[in-house]
């Protein structure tokens, strides 16, 4: 059995290898490239207009953002906090430390910058999911990169069978990650931390299994089941109402902790510029997007953080009542904002304010890992609460993301198998949280691992193939709405849901 594992182990390194560094490294950097030059640059160039019609707009009177027009779909603000739920997990926390504690503060600079590319990546994925959409058997919108591919890529001369192919393959990756990376990883997080935090010293085993372990398990087997199998709009109002408190908290207590040593913010600042591109960032490999190994760890990180370019997260923004595709790329733009420039960037400077790092060298204090660094910065400030807080925290970042990747793997089964599919694989999806309390191994984290890589290629290419299409409605979008000018609105490559959105109010846009 040992020496199956380590065939199984041996072949996924070589893929994981040739996913994240030969190959899937250099189209990630080239689509955020090429998609932010492709919009002009629409991350800055229009920076006030996409805020005012993103997280602004939930603050005004009147706002439709957070509104739903009919039952069968969700609002914008809905979408957002569900993509979130699945974005903020054990990567803003666990991973940020990882990246500082193996590549050194520079690594935080690579981590903005290819957040500041994946905006627009993101921004793309979602303008194409919307256009792209399509109403299923229940009266529900179903849209992703699979629907772009075999609608957008398979409608171009002489790739309508390879569109195919590739959509299929997407869905079945975001399957199988959906179960590691979304599911049991997440799990078993939780349950370490758990057990870390609040029962640390109890030794509880009956043949051979952990009873906390297995007990945490069960207990968010009943909580998963109670909101999964509820569908979508249980988890968007669930998500509605947690991400922004454990955002909120995590921020302002963050904030306490980097104001008590308030004198080593600026120290902070000089180190993660002074070591971006220092030999410590160079030997780590482990920490930002650019470089070679520098960047390649760097890379899975922030993907695993934002997941721009995996294609995921359109798969409930497509869900939004919204009708301009343009309107939900802005949301998308905010999410990997918030993501990492937000939430990674408070955990970093959290760890870099925390006394446990020479800023001079970027080397961690003796007896500080990844795994605790964080913790520690808060147990510092807060005593034994801190580290509870931290734990809780990590709990409900990992619990949400299991949420939402519920509903990636619901829409990918449904493109395959159909709505009915989708029920046997949520009571699939629920089951497996106990599998991840009790999983030992690290191998089925790195399998997810490698499907999380998987799904990014042919999301990617089906991105670039029809950047010339994201390029005419966000042309379309600043004309009409920005300009002024008179043209006709690009809504769908379906006649009929053009047309009933024309027919329909418009949606509430302030322009610049």
């Amino acid at each position: 059995m040992n020496g199956l594992s380590e065939r199984i182990a041996a072949i996924n390194e070589v893929v994981n290898t040739w996913i994240w560094t030969d190959c899937g490294l250099y189209l990630l950097l080239a689509a955020g490239v090429i998609m932010t030059a492709v919009t002009g640059v629409f991350q800055i160039t229009h920076l006030r207009h996409w805020w005012t019609n993103t997280i602004a707009s939930v603050f005004r009177k009147n706002n439709t953002a957070t509104k739903k027009t009919d039952k069968k779909s969700i609002s914008q603000f809905q979408a957002l906090c569900t993509a979130l739920a699945a974005t903020i997990g054990t990567g803003n926390i666990a991973g940020v430390a990882a990246a500082i504690c193996i590549g050194g503060p520079g690594a935080v600079l690579w981590m903005w910058l290819a957040a500041f590319l994946g905006m627009m990546t993101n921004f793309s994925e979602n303008v194409l999911g919307i256009y792209f959409r399509r109403k299923n058997k229940n009266g529900e919108w179903s849209g992703g990169a699979m629907y772009y591919l075999k609608d957008g890529v398979g409608k171009k001369k002489g790739l309508k069978w390879p569109a195919t192919i590739l959509a299929a393959l997407f869905a079945v990756f975001a399957i199988l990650a959906s179960f590691g990376i979304g599911n049991m990883g997440q799990v078993n997080k939780i349950t370490l931390n758990m057990e870390s935090a609040f029962f640390s010293g109890v030794d509880w085993t009956l043949g051979g299994i952990n009873m906390i372990n297995l007990i945490i398990g069960l207990v968010l087997l009943v909580i998963g089941a109670l909101i999964i199998l509820g569908g979508l709009q249980r988890i968007a109002a669930v998500a509605e109402r947690v991400v922004p408190f454990m955002a909120i908290a995590y921020v302002a207590l963050g904030l306490v902790v980097i104001g008590v040593r308030y004198e080593l913010i600026l120290p902070a600042f000089r180190a993660i510029f002074a070591h971006a591109l220092g030999v410590e960032a160079l030997a780590g490999g482990a920490a930002g997007a650019a470089l070679k190994l520098v960047v390649v760890q760097g890379c899975k990180r922030g993907v695993f953080s934002n997941e721009a370019g995996l294609g995921s997260s359109v798969m409930v923004h497509s869900s939004s009542n919204v009708k301009e595709p343009v309107k939900q790329g802005m949301w998308g733009i905010f999410e990997v904002f918030f993501d990492t420039m937000v939430v990674c960037t408070m955990t970093a400077l959290i760890a870099l304010t925390s006394g446990m790092i020479d800023l001079d060298t970027g080397v961690v204090n003796e007896g500080v890992s990844d795994a605790t660094l964080i913790s520690k910065a808060f147990g510092s400030v807060f005593g034994q609460a801190g580290e509870w807080f931290v734990a809780l925290a990590m709990l409900l970042f990992a619990f949400t993301t299991v949420l939402g990747w519920s509903q990636y793997g619901s829409k990918a089964v449904e493109y395959l198998f159909g709505v009915r599919g989708v029920k046997v694989y949520k009571v699939i999806f629920v089951l497996m949280i106990v599998s991840g309390a009790l999983m030992t191994s690290s191998l089925a984290w790195d399998i997810s691992d490698t499907f999380n890589g998987l799904m990014m290629l042919p999301n990617l290419i089906g991105v670039l193939l029809l950047s010339p299409l994201v390029y005419r409605i966000t042309r379309n979008y600043i004309n009409r709405k920005i300009k002024g000018r008179s043209e006709k609105p690009l809504y769908s490559f379906d006649p009929e849901i053009q047309a009933a959105a024309e027919a329909s109010a418009s949606d509430d846009i302030i322009e610049e």
